[in-house]
């Protein structure tokens, strides 16, 4: 960065937190942690979720916590700000043991520290400029005109200037994203603690969040802590990596030390990401570049010819053109907004276009009254994000769950076809088992049994990888691979994440802004001269990319 004709108190003076204005900052010391935590155990019931963490984190510098689902991450980083208290050991912030703090004192203390939350933790009745200024005006620190001048200023920052007026529930996931960053930074705290801060965003979305996140750093003389699984973001922004496994650090180091650590565990959390590791899958269809309509005899579950929508005058769909080929799987890829959950609601009959037509199992939905809609249903099974199991009902009721309830078959012969399916897919053995006992894994594969028990011909799994470290990725793609494999369905995916699709998909469909602007195997895609197209390929690739920054 260029240095600034400030003078040095006029540079001081721009960084002091204005929540404790006479408070002096944290030197930018790497010998002297601004976070440190020592033996650290903490339980819950019987469960120990942190086993002796020992972690130093250095002023000035970009530390991401890499671990699984369930790994602790959460817990940890609840400790660096106060909200939770060891069970034994010690956590120090800003040089003083959190646990000899008397409660005005540790308020004190998180004051000098900024949190960016999963979900925004916006206020929806409050315009994106109030809610930035919200913690200023709260606290204090000044008047409310003088709290949106500074949240105006820090909102141009981040390419927000446009946005101070609106109200959250208008925003892009994206700008969302922006807006909750400036709420964490606009008090110029020392550090800011980042969860999870990609999550549910597109590739393209990821690399300028992680750009944010690294340019703040830098220019406001940040300390940063993420917690994170995207290897995108651990290998393009982190100073330090702390890799959290089973409730303790297991490495600890650069980055670059710690992809070259022999430990198979680290290896399975971080590895697997780069071009050599994608397999591009080759399918056998057409290739479709922008909304072009070349035709041929292969037959299609879903079919959308020249799809338009608009909400009150906004276009969401601009002539959309998507084929879902029979027995196939086809990915539907596209960034925060583009229009993906509005075409799946077209091909559920949930919404009618405005202009052109959509046809589901050889059946053109727009001649179809709303109880020919309700049969056509039955033969499309969903799989959401999150398993969205009942919890009183055991396994084997869930899985039976849909044919019960719309009364196909007696309950006997329901559980019996939950049985067989059950056995199918090997989980039998927790037939009688609630599904809170079950583990991650186990819940995704009773929701897609579930899901199958119908016998479908089309299978849609919703964003099925989003907000899922590096080992669940996996094991829900092998699951996708599965039903394409064993079962007799058309399957869609609906994603986000185009190094899956490249792994996965026989047949890939990108949409941008309402448009599909490619459509055709892996290959294809891999092949594309468009350049929407090649920066979320770009951003999938995770070594090309870094080996194009070293050089």
């Amino acid at each position: 960065m260029s240095k600034s004709k400030k003078s040095k108190g006029e540079e001081e003076e721009g960084r002091r937190n204005l929540l404790l204005p006479k408070l002096e900052r944290w030197p930018i010391d790497e010998e002297d942690p601004i976070v440190e935590l020592r033996g650290v155990h903490k339980r819950f019931k019987d469960e120990e979720v942190l086993r002796g963490v020992d972690l130093k984190v250095e002023a000035g510098k970009i530390t991401v916590i890499a671990g699984a689902s369930g790994a602790g991450k959460s817990v940890l980083i609840k400790h660096m700000n106060g909200l939770l208290a060891p069970d034994e050991g010690q956590v120090r912030l800003f040089g003083q043991d959190v646990s000899s703090l008397s409660a005005p004192e540790l308020d004190k203390l998180r004051k000098r520290i900024g949190v960016m939350f999963q979900n925004y933790a916006l206020f929806d009745s409050m315009s994106v400029e109030d809610n930035v200024a919200f913690p200023l005006v709260e606290h204090n620190a000044m008047g409310r005109r003088k709290a949106r001048e500074r949240a105006r200023s820090i909102l141009e920052e981040l390419g927000l200037g446009h946005a101070v007026s609106q109200f959250p529930a208008t925003l892009s996931g994206g700008m969302k994203k922006r807006v909750s960053l400036a709420r964490a930074i606009v008090a110029n705290p020392e550090l800011v603690l980042f969860d999870e801060p990609t999550t549910g965003l597109d590739p393209v979305m990821m690399e300028f969040v992680d750009g944010m996140v690294e340019e703040i750093t830098e220019k406001y003389q940040l300390t940063s802590v993420l917690i994170s699984h995207n290897t995108a973001t651990i290998f393009r922004i982190a100073d330090r990596v702390a890799v959290l496994h089973d409730g303790e650090i297991i490495a600890y180091g650069e980055p670059e030390e710690i992809r070259k650590r022999e430990d198979e565990r680290i290896e399975a959390l971080l590895g697997g990401q780069d071009h050599g590791d994608i397999r591009i899958r080759d399918g056998d269809g057409p290739k479709q570049e922008g909304n072009g309509k070349e035709e041929d005899q292969t037959r299609y579950t879903v079919k959308m010819t020249n799809v338009r929508k608009s909400f009150r005058g906004d276009a969401v769909l601009k002539g959309v053109d998507f084929q879902a080929p029979e027995r196939k799987l086809t990915t539907l890829i596209g960034g925060s907004g583009a229009g993906k959950s509005v075409m799946m609601k077209h091909i559920l009959g949930l919404f009618q276009p405005d202009e052109g037509e959509v046809n589901v199992f050889g059946n053109v939905l727009a001649s179809m009254n709303e109880g020919e809609l309700r049969k056509m249903r039955t033969q499309i099974g969903m799989l959401f994000q999150h398993a969205a199991l009942f919890d009183s009902m055991t396994v084997r009721e869930n899985v039976a769950f849909p044919l019960a309830e719309r009364r196909v078959c007696s309950r006997r012969e329901a559980h019996e076809r939950a049985d067989e399916l059950l056995k199918r897919l090997q989980l039998e053995n927790i037939a009688d088992t609630m599904p809170l006992e079950c583990s991650s894994g186990q819940q995704k594969r009773v929701s897609l049994a579930r899901a199958l028990v119908t016998e479908p011909r089309l299978l849609i799994f919703d964003e099925p990888t989003t907000g899922q470290d590096p080992l669940m990725s996996r094991y829900v793609e092998e699951m996708v691979m599965e039903v394409q494999r064993d079962f007799d369905v058309t399957t869609i995916v609906i994603s986000h994440d185009m190094a899956s699709a490249f792994r996965t998909a026989d047949f890939i469909a990108m949409l941008h802004k309402g448009e599909i602007i490619a459509y055709g195997s892996p290959a294809d895609l891999a092949e594309s001269k468009d350049e929407r197209v090649h920066d979320f390929v770009y951003a999938a690739d995770v070594a090309a990319e870094e080996r194009a920054r070293g050089q």
